[in-house]
């Protein structure tokens, strides 16, 4: 009955332990993933993120961020997701509006009059509205002033010249105090193919402060979440094998107990193999012992008086020693007709 006791006992130490060394689950998402609470749907976003090539090894490094055409902007759009762009902003001059700490930080950028303008720093968040996900970049450089836009009705002279150097330069323009650059980056889903890795398109911005982009990738389409293994296959392989260890003896200990009506060790599956077994590795060491004993100095009986013992082997002293050895062999072989 003891072993049964420590066999359950066993059981349930390994099971506390297993659970307890388990990792708790935590509400914290990973960086650039979002699933979403209406249908369950788990989207990635890493794919698309370009790292620094300075800290890549591998020789064929992509060196430039994702682009996009800035159409009747008059410049184009720089950026990158999960992170800053891999561009080094300070060989262009610095971000406008920005502190240099955190030009690092960058994720969409233009370039107009020879100056740097942020639309936006890194952010690993997206958010789900409804039944799309959408990617925003807030604290930009400062927002200029709207410029006044025209109506169908009013003159032509009074219209706004597109490519006129004073409109388009906006360091000649008065910022509005408290306002910063956004981008909002609507994310659809496109599962084909031939499409490249990114499709990214400039829609539009009212009022040069906030820039609509659309995003098509195979990477805004709904995945399945690939969980953290945190044990290797051996370690899979070992707990697999030490819990039927465990489920062969707790069961063949009950079984031998309530129906075979066994005690002791012999309520173990199997004893008499196990037994069997013992005992042949048993045999083994008595035999290896066995054979070392025969190496070492035999210390039973007494050993042979030698006859030139300080130097005097003639005379009577070497029949004194020859009738001592004699009575030392009959003593031994007495000895040996008793044992």
């Amino acid at each position: 009955m003891n072993l049964l006791y420590w066999s359950l006992g066993f059981f349930l130490s390994i099971s506390s332990t297993t659970y307890a060394a388990a990792p708790k689950e935590t509400a914290t998402p990973e960086p650039c993933t979002i699933r979403s609470p209406h249908t369950g749907s788990f989207f990635d976003l890493n794919p698309l993120h370009i790292p620094d090539p300075r800290t890549v090894k591998s020789k064929n490094a992509r060196d430039y961020s994702w682009n996009a055409t800035g159409w009747d902007m008059g410049y184009n759009f720089t950026m990158n997701f999960c992170g800053g762009v891999v561009e080094r902003l300070e060989d262009f001059g610095g971000v406008e509006g920005v502190d240099k700490d955190l030009w690092r930080n960058v994720s969409a950028y233009y370039r107009q009059g020879g100056k740097v303008y942020s639309i936006g720093q890194q952010n690993t968040s997206p958010v789900i509205r409804g039944r799309k996900m959408v990617m925003n970049y807030t604290n930009g450089s400062p927002c200029p002033e709207p410029r006044k836009r025209a109506y169908l009705g009013d003159e032509l002279d009074t219209r706004e010249i597109v490519g006129d150097d004073k409109d388009d330069d906006e360091s000649d323009r008065p910022k509005v105090p408290g306002r910063t650059k956004t981008t909002i980056i609507s994310m659809l889903c496109d599962r084909d193919p031939l499409m490249p890795q990114l499709t990214l398109s400039f829609i539009a911005s009212p009022d040069e402060c906030t820039y609509f982009f659309e995003a098509r990738s195979s990477a805004a389409c709904a995945g399945i979440q690939q969980s953290t293994q945190t044990l290797s296959p051996s370690g899979v392989f070992g707990v697999i094998m030490m819990i039927a260890i465990i489920v062969y003896v707790v069961g063949g200990c009950v079984y031998s107990r309530m129906v075979l009506n066994q005690r002791g060790w012999r309520q173990l599956p199997n004893y008499s193999l196990w037994a069997g077994i013992f005992g042949f590795f048993k045999d083994i060491v008595i035999i290896a012992t066995s054979s070392c004993a025969r190496f070492m100095p035999s210390r039973r009986g007494y050993s042979r008086v030698n006859g030139d013992i300080g130097g005097m082997g003639s005379g009577r002293s070497g029949r004194d020693s020859e009738s001592a050895n004699r009575l030392i062999d009959e003593l031994n072989e007495d000895w040996d007709d008793e044992f």
